[in-house]
């Protein structure tokens, strides 16, 4: 704690958010004076957190009570001193601070997502790789409601007009939140995140931002910390900054495509590239490994039911696992880089998937296809957007019922965390399903 106590002092905090994700990937936590949180070190939550869903719901009980203690008792939260930052938006000088989840006994709560993310980069670990991410993330900037009945709307830039059309990097159109994203920046800046490019996407208002590539679990953190920094700046100018799937209809939807590669430890170099510059076995097995479990995993990349609306037929996504260079039609691309830089692109994942979740499961994906030496299938030349083999599920229902037959789920996420987060995503399946939509009073009111 010497290190994590000079920081605070250095930067005269005087409060501290002591943070978790939970499977959501909501910030769950505590706030508490500076001196309490030295003085004690460690938080504590009760185990109910690790269950809760998007809306504040719990799984059944005959779940619940098979895998949490009866008693509701407290599991440990230690801070980690390599995810402090700051919070620039805050009156008083304030720190957020990740945590890392603990059973009494000192062992890592397997339902936790950052233990989860842990576990998969000691896989790595052990075969002496190091996977290296780069994360886009892509969002809406909308107008404020407060009816959640009435659609989004995009919001007024700095002109006093709303966008219409589509303006696919134009600068700008960019240009017209450039208050708000001169906040955006400069917070960022102030925490060492690690953002890159700002592009304008192609729906009404749609933006998407780069982080440089790194180690997978500073980058989800940093995602973490990105998500809840760009809702305060956008706050702070009046406008709402959505990490929704879909938010709008007929819109595209946005997506948190993730890059991605492995180096050797020892040598340090690209183990998806041979000494003559050309793809290794590797390489083309992580691919396999990606097209093959992808889809018995699609929940931890697309874990609400309106993730799925991104994979409607006739949209900007690709609802397909196949792979291609330079090819933006496939659900997995292989940029045109150098030999050493070489990686493939994950588009799958929604902006709404749980970073941890969706980083890990995309890198366990890969890691099964080189272990278990899987077989790409030929690459696509030309428009992919209509192939559709191997399948995805359609619905958050049957993308459930996949994964939890899938042997290599428990086997390498465990059997808890499987079962928890199947839990939840089906509790809050059930909360959907018994709200009546805009859509059916509109066309079934009155003519049936």
């Amino acid at each position: 704690m010497n290190k994590l106590k000079k920081w605070l002092k250095d930067n005269k905090i005087t409060e501290v958010e002591c943070v978790v994700s939970d499977l959501s990937g909501i910030a769950r936590g505590k706030i508490a004076p500076v001196d309490k949180f030295i003085s004690e070190g460690e938080m504590r939550l009760p185990e109910s957190v690790l269950l809760q869903t998007v809306t504040g719901d719990y799984v059944d009980d005959d779940i619940y009570y098979s895998l949490l203690d009866e008693a509701d008792i407290d599991f440990i939260c230690k801070p980690d001193e390599d995810a402090v930052y700051l919070l620039p938006w805050t009156i008083e000088e304030t720190a957020q601070i990740i945590h890392d989840s603990y059973d009494k006994m000192g062992n890592p709560i397997e339902l936790a997502p950052r233990n989860v993310l842990k576990k998969i980069l000691k896989l790595y670990a052990d075969k002496g790789w190091q996977p290296v991410v780069a994360p886009e993330m892509e969002f809406y900037l909308t107008a404020r409601s407060d009816d959640p009945d009435l659609p989004l709307q995009a919001p007024i830039g700095r002109s006093g007009l709303k966008e219409t059309g589509r303006q696919s990097f134009s600068i700008d159109a960019a240009n017209e939140f450039d208050p708000l994203f001169e906040d955006m920046y400069d917070w960022c800046e102030a925490q060492g995140l690690s953002i890159d490019t700002l592009i304008h996407e192609e729906g009404m208002a749609q933006m998407e931002i780069n982080f440089r590539h790194g180690d997978p679990l500073q980058l989800a953190d940093q995602i973490f910390v990105f998500k809840r920094t760009l809702r305060e700046a956008a706050l702070k100018h009046q406008v709402v900054a959505t990490f929704m799937a879909k938010p709008i209809t007929n819109e595209p939807g946005s997506a948190m495509h993730l890059h991605q590669s492995v180096i050797d430890t020892e040598t340090q170099k690209n183990i998806f590239t041979n000494e003559d510059g050309t793809m290794s076995s590797l390489f083309l097995s992580h691919i396999a490994g990606l097209q093959t479990y992808v889809p018995e995993m699609l929940p931890m990349f697309a874990p609400n039911v309106n993730s799925f609306r991104r994979f409607l037929p006739d949209t900007s996504a690709p609802v397909n696992m196949e792979w291609g260079e330079d090819n933006r039609t496939c659900g997995l691309r292989v940029p045109n880089c150098t030999p050493q830089s070489r990686r493939v692109e994950n588009r799958l994942p929604g902006a709404d998937a749980n970073c941890y979740l969706a980083i890990a499961a995309s890198l366990l994906c890969g890691y099964i296809g080189m272990v278990e030496e899987l077989k790409p299938s030929p690459p696509v030349q030309g428009r992919g957007y209509e192939l559709r083999s191997p399948m995805l599920p359609y619905t958050l229902e049957s993308a459930l019922e996949r994964m939890e037959s899938c042997e290599q789920v428990s086997q390498y996420l465990g059997e808890s965390f499987a079962k928890g987060f199947i839990a939840v995503k089906r509790a809050e399946q059930e909360n959907f399903k018994r709200v009546i939509s805009s859509w059916e009073r509109e066309f079934l009111l009155l003519t049936v």
